[in-house]
């Protein structure tokens, strides 16, 4: 009988369900799509696949210990009582996190993590006269507690690197989009490589390589090392089998994936990070205003695009009057596709002339956005009253 093991993967708020449909495919059980992430059960080769295979996920934590609480000795007490010695070497460095939510009898977060810390440390002189090192930079093995005024959950991260960390980005503008959140947003509006994509807001292309890794199969955890892999249940067999497997999975066709972007700056950006994940063959890049896009394929497909958001007046000044030529260039040239903007600038729907078919709440790190869809119907689209919301 297979030992299961509890895991808990957290995400961009606002993708649980895209992140639920992965799980699901994965083969987990136990499913539970919480606020923030989603909790699973499964093998330990379940584990090796969430981190190797999903696109959406931060990071894949395994729960170690789980008991209710008062104090923070009792805290203490549960990180002493575990025998961390049987899930890594002494010699491994450690970094420990705190999550606190509505936890009023705690000193703070810091104070916490400072003794569960000491417990482990304890831990480990009690069996081996020896203690790991704390190294906050850069640690083999990290462990999160998660709090609430009742429970207490220890997490030992398998993930080490967060999981949208691909490897590929190595040129990046202001304020990049994470790889997961890309992802995330490609499978919430049900792109597939069957319709054309372009960003004509492109930046460091994060949305089109993230694009190109779903079309070619690449699975996002394929090249790169993870923590799991310093800890003693650990398999190299059984983890180099399933990475052979999906490199065998992988396909080198072409699809329709365009970006482009006013500034050389981002294009140059751009280009450097589609040469360094080796996909400046299928995905074709033009500097261009996004007011004089036009579909650059002869077929319906998406556009897509994060484009800045506004924060100081002047910006949302410049902006307000480029949302009606955005609107515009779709209006005119784009009939028969749709187009998602992601932004925290709610104004965008009272200047694109256009009416959004949807609104999904998501967050951009700790920033509020809204995803809007437009779907530019066919033979041209209804024109909003200047200012109207409606």
């Amino acid at each position: 009988m297979k030992q299961v093991f509890h895991f808990f993967a957290p995400c961009p708020r606002g993708l649980e369900g895209p992140l639920v449909a992965e799980l699901e495919v994965l083969g987990a059980d136990q499913i539970k799509q919480t606020e923030g992430g989603v909790g699973f059960a499964g093998s330990w080769s379940l584990m090796y696949e969430a981190n190797l295979q999903s696109r959406i996920a931060s990071r894949i934590l395994w729960r170690v210990a789980e008991k209710t609480w008062k104090t923070e000795d009792d805290l203490y007490a549960m990180a002493r009582d575990l025998d961390w010695s049987e899930l890594f070497s002494v010699d491994c460095t450690i970094k420990v996190g705190v999550t606190a939510y509505r936890v009023p009898q705690i000193r703070s977060p810091e104070f916490v993590a400072l003794r569960i810390k000491d417990g482990i440390c304890d831990r480990f002189r009690l069996k081996n006269d020896k203690r790991p090192s704390v190294d906050t930079a850069d640690p083999d093995m990290r462990i999160q507690l998660y709090l609430t005024d009742r429970m207490a959950t220890l997490y030992l991260d398998t993930s080490g690197e967060a999981l949208f960390k691909r490897g590929y980005r190595v040129e990046t503008g202001d304020a990049p989009m994470r790889e997961n959140l890309a992802a995330g947003i490609l499978s919430l509006i049900g792109w597939t490589p069957a319709e054309a994509l372009y960003d004509p807001m492109c930046g460091s292309a994060t949305f089109l390589i993230e694009a190109a890794m779903i079309a070619r199969k690449i699975a996002p955890g394929a090249r790169r090392e993870f923590a799991f892999q310093k800890m003693r249940l650990h398999n190299e067999d059984m983890w180099q089998e399933l990475v052979a497997a999906a490199r065998a999975a992988e396909t080198k066709e072409i699809f329709p994936i365009y970006g482009s972007d006013v500034a050389a700056v981002a294009i140059a950006h751009a280009q450097a990070n589609l040469d360094y994940a080796r996909f400046d063959d299928t995905i074709h890049l033009k500097q261009l205003n996004a007011m004089d896009a036009k579909p650059p394929v002869d077929m319906e497909g998406v556009w897509i695009s994060n484009p800045p958001y506004g924060v100081r007046l002047d910006e949302k000044e410049k902006l307000a009057a480029l949302y009606p030529q955005w609107g515009d260039a779709l209006k005119k040239r784009f009939s028969g596709w749709r187009a998602y903007f992601l932004t925290a600038d709610m104004d965008i729907t009272k200047h694109m002339g256009l009416k959004a078919s949807k609104r999904t709440p998501l967050y951009n790190g700790g920033l509020e956005c809204r995803l809007f869809e437009y779907k530019m119907v066919a033979g041209g689209m209804r024109r909003k009253p200047a200012g109207s919301d409606e």
